[in-house]
Parts: structure tokens; C-alpha cells; sequence
């Protein structure tokens, strides 16, 4: 935690979008936004983890949404070990099997959630698992958390990219309701994902934009020589030169 940088939770957070605008199509966010959450109490924040992006976004919806909070999350220590600059934006190295890696998360993570302006960002699943797979399963760990830290507010996220009408993949996400109490078990936990997901994947099925916040506008077009003559074309005939691929949002 000593090691995180305002200043370069802030420079990554710029990376990631352009990043982000560069591979997507767009970051949209499903649903009525962001939960609203009270200022008093730490948050943890469970996600799917459909693929290696999630963590990218994870930083952006972070910056974005939630910039008055400290953001946290964890990550397997060898793959850390190259890129030792993300602990400047928050993240700490666990081993992702045997005791010693639960125990240090235990502990890190009550240490992160001990003040009440921190977040904690994880992919609970622990590998990459496509969001259609049911049923949909956790690591232990996460429960484990929020049993020591039972002032932590727990929110589902849903994450899913798929290919609508342009060239480049839609990176799409939504919240689900926090939880509170004590029905925080592995299984409740798995149950309120799994519900935010499906909830996700309706609205995706809909490829309809405008259900969704878009957070992040990405690249449009096919590019290249196609692009080339349709730009052409429209100058020729006096238009204003429209680079997505479908003009009409759909339906």
C-alpha cells in the first residue's frame, strides 16, 4: 500500500483508456450506472474474468467512477515480478495457490480494507472463464474477506467483450446490487454474479448502445484502403465522411 502513487494511478488510468480506445469499439456500462455507495464503509468489488483486459478495465472504472477512493487489487507474484511498476497503482503480488497465497491475501486485503476510502478490485474466479459457463464459481477466498471485514461492502461486476456492428470488439460491464449483512457465503456471492451476468448478457444481446453509458468512445471504420475509398467517395459527392459501419444504432 506504501507504494501507491496518486501520480501514477493517474498516468496509468490515461494509458488504460487509450489503450482501451484503441483495441475497443467502446467501454459501455450497463444498467443505471454505478452503485451508489456510502463514504463510510471499504468496498470490494468481484468481477467474472473472461479475459486478460479485465484488469485494464478494472483501473479505468476505477479512475472514472471512483476516483475519490484508493483502489487496490491482487496479482499472481510471478507475473508482478515483471511488471513491478503497477504496485505504484495499487497492486500486490499473492501466490494463487496453496495456503501461504490465501493467508497473505487474507491479510493484505484486511490491511487495504481497514480505512473506509479504499477499494478492493478482484477477479473471483481466478482464471479466465468464458461468461457463459454456469455454474458460475468462486475462489474461497473472496468469502474468506468479507468474513474478516464484515464492514466491507461487496459489489458484483459483469464483464463480457463481444463483436457487434464494427470492426473492433465492444468492452461491456455492469454492476450488480452491493451486499451487505451476512449473506456473503461463497455460494451467495457466486449466486449475485451469476445474476449480474446473465443481466449483462441480455442487455449485449440487444446490441442496442443506447441501453448502455459509454465511458470509453473507441476507433470506428474498417480502416485501411476501404475506408480510404469510402472517405473519397463521400468528398466526391459532397458528404461529410461517416466512418461506422453501421450508420443506423440498432434496435
Amino acid at each position: 500500500m506504501a507504494q501507491r502513487s496518486r501520480l501514477a494511478v493517474t498516468f496509468f488510468t490515461w494509458v488504460m483508456q487509450r489503450q482501451i480506445a484503441r483495441e475497443f469499439h467502446a467501454l459501455r456500462l450497463a444498467g443505471n450506472g454505478p452503485p451508489d455507495l456510502p463514504t463510510d464503509r471499504p468496498v470490494v468489488v468481484y468481477s467474472n474474468h473472461p479475459a486478460w483486459w479485465d484488469p485494464a478495465l478494472f483501473i479505468v472504472l476505477a479512475g472514472r467512477l471512483f476516483a475519490d477512493r484508493q483502489s487496490f487489487g491482487p496479482m499472481d507474484s510471478a507475473a508482478l515480478s515483471q511488471y513491478r511498476v503497477l504496485r505504484r497503482v495499487g497492486i500486490f503480488g499473492i501466490e494463487t495457490e496453496g495456503y501461504r497465497g490465501a493467508a497473505r491475501l487474507l491479510r493484505i486485503a484486511r490491511g487495504v480494507l481497514a480505512a473506509p476510502s479504499r477499494m478492493l478490485w478482484v477477479t473471483a474466479q481466478g482464471e479466465f472463464v468464458d461468461p457463459r459457463i454456469r455454474p458460475v464459481r468462486l475462489r474461497p477466498g473472496l468469502a474468506r474477506v468479507l468474513a474478516r471485514v464484515p464492514q466491507a461492502i461487496a459489489v458484483p461486476l459483469a464483464i463480457e467483450y463481444v463483436f457487434w456492428q464494427e470492426k473492433q470488439p465492444e468492452a461491456l460491464c455492469r454492476f450488480g446490487a452491493p451486499i451487505t449483512g451476512n449473506a456473503r457465503t461463497t455460494e451467495q456471492l457466486a449466486a449475485a454474479l451469476t445474476e449480474t451476468i446473465d443481466s449483462l448478457g441480455q442487455a449485449s444481446m440487444t446490441r442496442d448502445a443506447s441501453g448502455f453509458t459509454t465511458l470509453v468512445s473507441g476507433r470506428v471504420g474498417v480502416g485501411g484502403l476501404y475506408d480510404l475509398g469510402r472517405r473519397l467517395q463521400a468528398a466526391a459527392r459532397g458528404r461529410v465522411f461517416d466512418a461506422r459501419h453501421d450508420r443506423q444504432p440498432p434496435r
